[in-house]
């Protein structure tokens, strides 16, 4: 009797340990194999998700093909804590053990936003808002000059005021840095006062190796006491920086009474109009040695600039008959 109930007991045992190694084999193979994918695919793993709710994520997209093999893994190797939230981009058939390390990593895909400069601070916000995978809203315009144009970088759900204030750290950092290097003798008691004509020589030329030369103009306008006569002045003077102007510039439009028309006033406006980029204020700070004190269009995508105003009115006849085709 004895026998026989040792018998049952052995085989019972050998049978649930089949049982076993056949399901650790099949969890194991299951774990390694190639997934099922063909293409790269993208999954967006939720802040706070338990083990089981990215598991379902990951089977919903068809990247993983049993979530309890997922899961078990997790455990067994210690993971399960360490999976990181965010957008991924899994390869083609990646497995379940490469799907895993890719989120412990963290290597969610990067986004990036290119701020172009020149740009008024509504236009920015407006980018931001149009940017895609971002969270949240921006309740408030920053003042114009407060933000740095250049390209963010960022991920997934980040949020819209957070990625609006690194632009202006990033603007306040950048105008420190050069404020510190400045030239001296310049006719420029602050930073503010360097943003405003930086954003100045930033919406007059896109030519970077014209912005020390548009600066040096304006600098020298500023030492003689002479009006900056610039046109992006009168435009935002015009529109408040809200709006473009939709057509070309008169010279009712230079008389307008207002504090940013610098055809009125004989000195910087209070503030700038834009959000000059790095170079822009860099060229203002450190301006190319010259006695221009006028410039134009000369027809190329350039300026021709001049000493006196009648050579400055002869380019300027220049200019218009190129303009006007003749």
């Amino acid at each position: 009797m004895r026998r026989a109930i040792l018998s049952t007991f052995l085989v019972v045992f050998l049978a649930v340990g089949l049982v076993l190694a056949g399901l650790v084999y099949y969890g194991y193979e299951t774990f390694k194999a190639p997934g099922l994918t063909e293409e790269e695919t993208i999954v967006v793993i939720p802040r706070g998700s338990s083990l089981e709710g990215i598991a379902e994520v990951l089977t919903e997209s068809g990247v993983i093909s049993d979530p309890m093999v997922f899961g078990i893994a997790a455990r067994l190797s210690e993971k399960a804590r360490r999976l990181k939230a965010g957008e991924y981009a899994i390869p083609p058939g990646a497995s379940m053990e490469a799907v895993l390390g890719i989120l412990e990593s963290g290597q969610t895909i990067a986004r990036s936003l290119t701020v172009p400069e020149g740009l008024t601070s509504l236009e920015i916000v407006q980018l931001i808002r149009d940017a895609p995978a971002l969270a949240g809203d921006i309740t408030e315009v920053p003042p114009q000059g407060a933000l740095l144009p250049e390209t963010y970088h960022y991920s997934f759900g980040d949020d819209r005021a957070a990625l609006l204030q690194r632009m202006s750290q990033a603007m306040e950092r950048t105008l420190n840095e050069l404020w510190a290097q400045r030239q001296e003798g310049l006719p420029l008691d602050s930073p503010q006062e360097v943003l405003a004509l930086a954003s100045i020589v930033e919406k007059e030329t896109g030519i970077a190796d014209e912005r020390p030369l548009v600066a040096s103009v304006f600098i020298n306008r500023l030492r003689r006491g002479m009006p900056l006569q610039s046109d992006p002045t009168v435009i935002f003077a015009l529109t408040e920086g809200e709006a473009p102007l939709g057509r070309a510039l008169t010279r009712r439009d230079w008389r307008v009474e207002h504090p940013y028309n610098t055809y009125v006033i004989p000195a910087l406006p209070p503030g700038p109009i834009a959000n000059p980029g790095r170079a822009a204020i860099a060229a203002v700070l450190q301006p190319a040695e010259s006695d221009y004190l006028y410039f134009v269009a000369a027809g190329d995508g350039g300026h021709a600039f001049a000493k006196t105003l009648r050579e400055h009115n002869r380019n300027v006849r220049a200019w218009r008959r190129i303009r006007d085709g003749n």
